[in-house]
């Protein structure tokens, strides 16, 4: 078969397949001629677009990353606890579900749960706030790994996603405790660009953010369903918590008493009171009028879980006995990679094991500042590099037998 046989087999699949598909959707679906993308520099296939953004996330270098990306647990030997890796697959089944029974677009769900955590760098949360006070430190913008994700997948590695992936993937912030969310639908790169500077210059958290798709919206309630119950599993496996922890009371009466409970009773609750299309007439709603989200009594069930697991988990004194340490390896990396751009010094690993290997795009290097090429490198680090590079730095090489 030649190439043009092909593309043409393509475009009847596509055509033939697809459309069929899409006739099952809620008319608040995101339909795969939605679709933009910045350059379109590869032909069609028998992919739909969303379906080929996940492939692309996929053979990534940033994702290659995620298998040794701390989720909660950094500093824990354990292969038992959730690391990044399983936390994103398990943000796009999840999303999955909601997304077949709300008969919405289950491609764009997978590609912006696949994406949105590929920005996170080593040790997690503490991690992240760490590096961006770095950042600002040394005159470059605060580092928030939902921007970074963009940063990856956008910039670095140029993988010319659709706007409704990246979108998405900015926009994920499962940390806010908004119970109900809506989206506005926009077609601009414009206004992506615009939205994403807000969020690089805002004061507030980025759950002002707002997806500009009914499947972003999913992905971000999904990620909190993800990680919430399963947060509480990990910590009972590594000793944190005991066998028997008490939840909350309006937690365990309405959400259950472990993962499996919290996830299930979530996802229905999510899905009895979402409302993608008017069910009366089975006409479409106006855009505004679209809504994902929880009941009430689940939203502040879900509200007080949250406050137990910060109280309980994330701000334990045994999780974080070990920040001043960590908040040291960061400025020594950080200053020790800067000033090695400053000198030219290509023996460093920031030039033979980052710019010289990593980015495809010849654009990045010319408008990225020195600050901003460290913090990108520092954080597509993994948890082990991050040590080793730390490692290999601080300790004196062996010089006997070298004269």
């Amino acid at each position: 078969m030649n190439n043009s046989q092909n593309k043409d087999y393509s475009k009847a699949f596509n055509s033939d397949t697809y459309q069929e598909i899409e006739k099952f959707y809620s008319p608040s679906a995101t339909l795969n001629s939605h679709a933009v993308r910045r350059k379109k520099r590869h032909p069609e296939d028998i992919r739909t677009e969303f379906s080929r953004d996940c492939d692309r996330i996929i053979h990534s270098r940033a994702y290659s990353r995620y298998i040794d990306k701390t989720q909660v647990f950094y500093l824990v030997s354990n292969d038992h606890i959730t690391h990044r890796a399983l936390h994103v697959q398990i943000v796009s089944r999840i999303g999955r579900t909601i997304g077949r029974k709300l008969r919405l677009n289950e491609d764009l769900i997978e590609a912006i749960a696949t994406g949105h955590d590929i920005g996170h760098p080593p040790y997690g949360h503490t991690g992240e706030k760490i590096l961006s006070g770095l950042c600002e430190k040394h005159g470059s913008k605060k580092f928030l790994h939902n921007i970074q994700s963009v940063r990856f997948l956008d910039i670095i590695e140029d993988s010319d996603l659709t706007l409704q992936v990246l979108d998405g993937i900015l926009c994920h912030d499962g940390e806010s405790n908004q119970g109900r969310l809506s989206y506005k639908r926009y077609s601009s790169w414009n206004i992506f660009d615009e939205k994403l500077s807000s969020a690089y210059n805002s004061s507030h958290k980025n759950s002002f953010l707002y997806p500009s798709t009914p499947e972003g919206c999913v992905v971000r309630l999904a990620d909190t369903i993800a990680y919430i119950g399963r947060d509480i599993q990990d910590a009972i496996e590594i000793g944190l918590l005991p066998d028997d922890v008490k939840l909350p009371e309006s937690t365990y009466e309405i959400l259950g008493s472990d993962n499996r409970g919290i996830v299930n009773n979530l996802i229905m609750d999510l899905i009895e009171n979402s409302s993608t299309e008017n069910i009366n007439s089975g006409e479409k709603t106006e855009e505004n009028s679209f809504t994902i989200g929880y009941s009430d009594k689940t939203a502040h069930a879900l509200r007080d879980l949250k406050e137990f697991n910060y109280k309980n988990i994330y701000n334990n004194k045994k999780l974080t006995s070990q920040k001043k340490k960590i908040a040291f390896m960061y400025k020594f990396l950080f200053e020790t990679y800067l000033e090695d751009l400053e000198n030219e010094n290509k023996n460093s690993g920031i030039y033979s094991e980052y710019l010289e290997t990593n980015s495809k795009n010849p654009d990045y290097i010319k408008n990225a500042s020195p600050a901003e090429i460290v913090s990108d490198y520092i954080a597509g680090m993994t948890d082990g590099y991050f040590e080793r590079k730390f490692t290999d730095i601080i300790i004196p090489d062996k010089i006997i037998g070298k004269f």
